[in-house]
Order: structure tokens, then C-alpha cells, then sequence
């Protein structure tokens, strides 16, 4: 059976949480932000934020694969800047970060616009991060261990948010806007021509129910007229 990739993405679409995010302060390892993109698109993010900046950002990118295609990574130049930006678009900060004020991770109402920070993998969440951040969650432990990998942090916070988010019925249709989804549909189905329409200024087209491009925009319709 030939597997039906419009079809496949309208589903990914419909379960879009674009009220959810992870904030990556300086986590530093290609694998560990790899990881941590591909859990945040198996629970429906939209788009991660994070600081990198040069070589560091260029290897993170490509550590990527495939996965830079399905979620959108928004890089700041300095932990300040992402906590002045997220703050501007209301997001609820909540700190992956062990301290007298943490909750256990699952007393935390992840069902609002919500934003998850962690911190690099040998300092953590830097000052900032900690003394802007809502709520600082924990995750208990019963071993002889006191720290979890950061994308296995990542991990565990965000399917507790899916758990939330799917009996709240959030995932039951889609919650982007309509020129959200559609743009999205468009990119993920055609990334090569995404990025030539984007370079020559031209708006995507529109697809048809089958997913189809309805008519080529990298083609001069009067040009080909006159040649004709």
C-alpha cells in the first residue's frame, strides 16, 4: 500500500499545539537538540526557541535531519532576548530546574500557553531563565542518580503536557489558523519550492484537495504566453 504523505500531514496538522513550546537555553550537544526537536514534534510543536549563535548554530541545524522540515526553531541571540520575546507573546514560563520552589512536573497546568526552559547540559537553565520562569518544576527520582539527560527531561514534561492536552480534548481538531495551516501544509509538502518562493518573493500557491499544486508559481504565465 502506497503511503499517502498529504494525508499523513493534514493528521500531524490537525494535532498542532501552537500554544506549546521548549525553550533550549544553550543546550549545546547536536544530539540532545535533535532529540529534544524530534519529542517536540511527536506531541504536536509547532516551533522550539533556542540561543546559538555561528558554528555552533550551524551544527545543530544539521544534526537535524529531517526534523527541521516539521518544526520551526527560532533562534535568539541571548537567553535575555528569548525570555523578552517569549514574554511578549504571552507565554507561561516554566523551569526544568531543581530548587525549593519546584513542584513535582505533573502538579503543573500544562494546558495553557505554555513555554518548558532547560538548561545546558553542565550549568542549566542560566539565572535569568530561573528568576523569570513562573513555576519551577521537578521530576522525582528513587535512585542513586540526582540529574536526567536534558532531552530525556524534554521527554518525560512534554508527554505529561500530551496527557493534559489530549483529556482537555486539545488535540480534537486543529488549532492553527487557517493561513498557519495552510502555509505549513505547503512547506512540508513542497520544501524546495517553499524556499524558491520565498527567495523570488512569490506567494505559495494553493493546493488542491489532493494536495496538488494548482498552478506553478515559479513560472511566468505571460512569458510562456509570448514564447508561445
Amino acid at each position: 500500500m502506497t503511503r499517502d504523505p498529504t494525508a499523513s500531514h493534514q493528521r500531524a496538522l490537525d494535532a498542532r499545539q501552537p500554544d506549546l513550546t521548549v525553550f533550549m537555553d544553550a543546550v549545546t550537544k547536536p544530539h540532545n537538540v535533535s532529540a529534544i526537536i524530534r519529542t517536540a514534534d511527536a506531541v504536536g510543536i509547532q516551533q522550539v526557541h533556542t540561543i546559538s549563535t555561528g558554528e555552533l548554530a550551524r551544527r545543530n541545524y544539521m544534526s537535524l535531519g529531517g526534523a527541521k522540515h516539521w518544526i520551526a526553531v527560532t533562534t535568539h541571540r541571548s537567553t535575555r532576548a528569548a525570555l523578552t520575546a517569549l514574554r511578549a507573546d504571552g507565554w507561561r514560563l516554566v523551569a526544568a530546574y531543581g530548587s525549593e520552589r519546584s513542584r513535582d512536573y505533573r502538579d503543573v497546568d500544562y494546558t495553557q500557553k505554555v513555554a518548558i526552559m532547560v538548561g545546558g547540559e553542565l550549568v542549566g537553565l542560566t539565572d535569568a531563565a530561573r528568576a523569570e520562569a513562573d513555576e519551577h518544576v521537578a521530576i522525582p527520582m528513587h535512585g542513586h542518580g540526582s540529574s536526567l539527560t536534558v532531552s530525556v527531561v524534554v521527554g518525560i514534561i512534554l508527554f505529561e503536557a500530551e496527557r493534559q492536552r489530549r483529556a482537555a480534548g486539545l488535540y480534537d481538531q486543529s488549532r492553527l489558523t487557517p493561513d498557519e495551516r495552510a502555509r505549513t501544509l505547503f512547506e512540508w509538502s513542497y520544501p524546495d519550492i517553499a524556499e524558491r518562493c520565498r527567495a523570488l518573493g512569490k506567494p505559495y500557491p494553493e493546493l488542491t484537495a489532493d494536495g496538488m499544486i494548482a498552478a506553478n508559481p515559479l513560472i511566468d504565465i505571460s512569458t510562456v504566453s509570448a514564447q508561445e
